[in-house]
Order: structure tokens, then C-alpha cells, then sequence
């Protein structure tokens, strides 16, 4: 499998913007994005460093890019329609926040493409009904895949934003993959783009499908 990158034109990525922004902007108020984020076995949540004035503005891109794309999976069934199924249970830590519940597309996962508009995972958080509320995305490549493909170098990389490596054994059962999450719909004060959320919790997950 070679692993591809798509790339937004310049008139859809405008497009996209010009709606987006308007309806990110209360979230980025509250929660303003930063660059980089810890490596992916660590066990703490430290704020993201300061970005320049660019670093900033590519970051905010990212999450209304997110934000546009996903709003329709408010609504967990329509994740379920288009291929997105829960793995893996409730991702927890031990005192340092959450992942919350992933939503994986496996056809997604296995294409190799990164796409900003279409994420491998959506992530949800549940809710004292049974419910699901949408509170960011993840984006996953296999690292084999990556690394065997010599037309780049280093880690994948979205808007400015470098993903970050997990190895292999993991707590998934997965392969050593690239991971980048986006917390486009639940502000996490440590960061947009840090792997654990300090703010999501697995308390009212019961294992029950919605």
C-alpha cells in the first residue's frame, strides 16, 4: 500500500474557508490552537508551545476545514452510514484525560490518503443517555506504509500540524502508526492538537452501542 496525500485545490480550500471560519470562530476564542503536541505514548498533557503569527493561522484553517466537514456526524448515525464504527471501547488514561470513543472508517484507514476533509477517525464522547456528542477527529496512517514510501521524509504533516508516532505494541492492537487529533468540537485547554483531551471522560460510557 502507498500511502498518498490529496491535497485541497486552491478554490475548494477557499470555498471551504469562507464558510468555515465564520462558524469556528467561537470555538477557536475559547480554545486557540497551538503546534506541536506531545509524543503519542506519553503520559502527561503539557500545553502546546506558541506558534507565529502563520503557524496560527494554518492551525485555524485546519480546524474549521474539520468543523465544515464533520458537522453532519453530529449525528453518530450518519457517521455509521458513511463506514465509521466504534473500536477500541472508551480510550481513557490514567489521570491525565481521555481519547474518548473513535470512530473508525477501516476503508479509510487502509487507503493510505491524507485528506483533511475526510478523517480516518471521528471521536465522540459519551453522554449520561447513551448518547454521543461530537468532539473532534483523528487522523491515522500506518507507519509501514508511510516510511516505505521515499517521496518524503519525517513524520506526515496536515496544515502545518506534524503527527505523531505510536509504536508497536500499543494499547490498540495496532501497528506502529502516525496519529494527529483535532479537537475541532470540544475546546481542550492543553491544546487542539494534543493526543489525550484534559476535559473528556469515559464515565458515562456503558459499552452499549447508541
Amino acid at each position: 500500500m502507498t500511502t498518498r496525500i490529496k491535497t485541497l485545490s486552491r478554490r475548494s480550500n477557499t470555498a471551504i474557508l469562507r464558510v468555515a471560519l465564520l462558524g469556528a470562530l467561537a470555538f477557536l476564542n475559547i480554545c486557540p490552537s497551538s503546534a506541536r503536541a506531545q509524543d503519542g505514548h506519553s503520559h502527561t498533557t503539557p500545553k502546546e508551545p506558541e506558534m507565529t503569527r502563520d503557524q496560527q493561522s494554518n492551525a485555524n484553517a485546519l480546524i474549521a476545514i474539520v468543523r465544515l466537514s464533520t458537522e453532519r456526524f453530529k449525528d453518530v448515525s450518519a457517521a455509521v452510514a458513511e463506514g465509521y464504527a466504534l473500536q477500541f471501547g472508551c480510550v481513557s488514561g490514567e489521570d491525565f484525560g481521555a481519547m474518548g470513543l473513535h470512530y473508525v472508517n477501516g476503508a479509510l484507514v487502509n487507503s493510505g490518503v491524507l485528506d483533511a476533509t475526510r478523517p480516518q477517525i471521528i471521536i465522540y464522547e459519551a453522554t449520561p443517555n447513551g448518547g454521543r456528542r461530537l468532539i473532534g477527529v483523528d487522523y491515522l496512517l500506518l507507519a509501514d506504509a508511510w516510511d516505505r514510501d521515499k517521496t518524503h521524509s519525517g513524520p506526515p504533516e496536515l496544515m502545518g500540524q506534524f503527527f505523531h508516532l505510536f509504536t508497536s505494541p500499543n494499547r490498540f492492537g495496532l501497528p506502529a502508526f502516525y496519529t494527529l487529533h483535532v479537537w475541532a468540537w470540544k475546546a481542550n485547554p492543553k491544546g487542539a492538537f494534543v493526543n489525550w483531551h484534559s476535559k473528556v471522560s469515559c464515565e458515562a460510557f456503558n459499552g452499549q452501542q447508541p
